[in-house]
């Protein structure tokens, strides 16, 4: 799982484990609830409560974010100094994307107490796309402080993988894995540096492992399909990949690994089996309907091959190509370099299907080139498709009729 989607991850966290944890406030606060302090008072200015802890909490619990800030955003104004206010605060924001205001609560917080790990964790999430010097010094600091928690290894080491020190990574990875072998999202990141190395055994170690606790996890089962496709051992892609089938997972790059697996072991029926499938996901892409039509290729239905390359072909190209087609016809035509300027017209029909460029290519053939059996060929195949709608195209559909005889 990649830094953004942690973030996402952490946005999903139930508030109230943090809370229980005592990671929001400090040594004083986690005094009051052991005496059984639950009147709200979080904190005094002299004998004055300057918020309600039980409401601000409540407005967490709920989500309700935008609310928390605005009853939190001028007390913070009255007090800056206290790390719980700025902590709950930091949160808060954070949850509304306020990424600036947030992180200026969480450095004030390590301004007050340079290993309050919730802002250090914070301040990691939030540096690591645009600021990853600095993401690292926070990830370090997390590390110094728990060694023990695999997820500060993790991080560190997809920090370095970030920066292509791949021997960095590695190490961290796998400090991390060793601290929790179970982690899904270390597995995988440590998976992507083995397989790059091609060291499929290590990764089928790590997953095998993993899978005897969860066969069904939708990430190890593409770590599995990908390691086997990629180290061409196609059979071991088949159990996982079915896994994803009857899941329903719409992993593009997983189920196409599956489907070319099936092709290589000549499974053609189920190649194209998978490839239906992907298409009933919604996942039209260019290399489904490609790899489909081959597989239709080699159980002999031509036919069927042809509609889905015809699909792809045009997926392939952009519609802006006829353009270009149309304007390589044109100058060579101004070169009076006629052939050319044929054999571009006819490929951007080929391609788009205008029937005014049959017309063109007839007139071309007829006129330029004087190649009469050619020019009729065009004419006819016009025609036979012609929409005319403007004037100039019931002319044109007018004269051939009556030049060639067609009716």
């Amino acid at each position: 799982m990649s830094f953004d989607q942690t973030k996402i991850h952490m946005k999903k966290l139930v508030f109230v484990s943090l809370v229980s944890a005592g990671l929001f406030w400090g040594p004083g606060w986690r005094a009051a609830a052991q005496t059984g302090d639950t009147q709200g008072v979080a904190m005094q200015l002299g004998s004055k409560p300057l918020y309600d802890r039980v409401a601000v909490l409540n407005y967490l619990q709920n989500q309700e974010y935008d609310e928390a800030v605005a009853y939190l955003a001028p007390i913070l104004r009255a007090d800056s100094g206290n790390a719980s206010l700025l902590g709950y605060a930091g949160f808060a924001y954070y949850m509304t994307e306020d990424y600036r205001s947030s992180g200026a609560c969480y450095r004030r917080v390590l301004a007050l107490d340079p290993n309050n790990i919730p802002a250090l964790h914070y301040l990691l999430l939030m540096s690591v796309n645009e600021h990853p010097a600095e993401a690292m010094t926070y990830a370090g600091r997390l590390v110094e402080l728990q060694k023990g928690k695999g997820a500060w290894w993790r991080m560190m080491g997809e920090l370095y993988g970030r920066m292509n020190q791949r021997d960095s990574a590695l190490a961290y990875y796998r400090r991390a894995y060793a601290l929790g072998p179970g982690d899904v999202r270390t597995i995988a990141g440590l998976a992507d540096l083995l397989i790059e190395s091609k060291d499929f055994a290590a990764v089928d170690t790590m997953v095998d492992a993993a899978m005897q606790q969860d066969s069904l996890n939708p990430t190890l089962n593409k770590l599995a399909v990908r390691a086997a496709y990629l180290s061409q051992r196609y059979e071991r892609a088949i159990e996982p990949g079915e896994r994803l089938v009857r899941a329903d997972e719409p992993s593009v790059q997983a189920l196409t690994w599956l489907a070319l697996s099936y092709y290589e072991l000549k499974a053609f029926p189920d190649c194209i089996r998978v490839c239906e499938h992907m298409l009933d996901l919604g996942l039209t892409e260019e290399a489904v309907y490609y790899y489909e039509s081959r597989a239709w290729t080699k159980v002999g239905e031509y036919r069927r091959s042809d509609s889905l390359l015809q699909i792809a072909l045009k997926m392939a190209i952009s519609p802006t190509a006829e353009w270009y087609y149309f304007d390589l016809a044109a100058n060579h035509e101004s070169l009076h370099e006629h052939r050319e300027a044929v054999a571009n017209y006819d490929t951007a029909y080929y391609l788009f299907r205008d029937p005014t460029v049959l017309y063109t290519c007839g007139r071309i053939c007829e006129t330029e080139i004087h190649d009469l059996a050619r020019a009729r060929r065009y004419y006819l195949r016009y025609l036979a498709v012609a929409k005319p709608k403007t004037k100039e195209e019931r002319e044109a559909v007018a004269y051939i009729r009556k030049r060639w005889g067609k009716k």
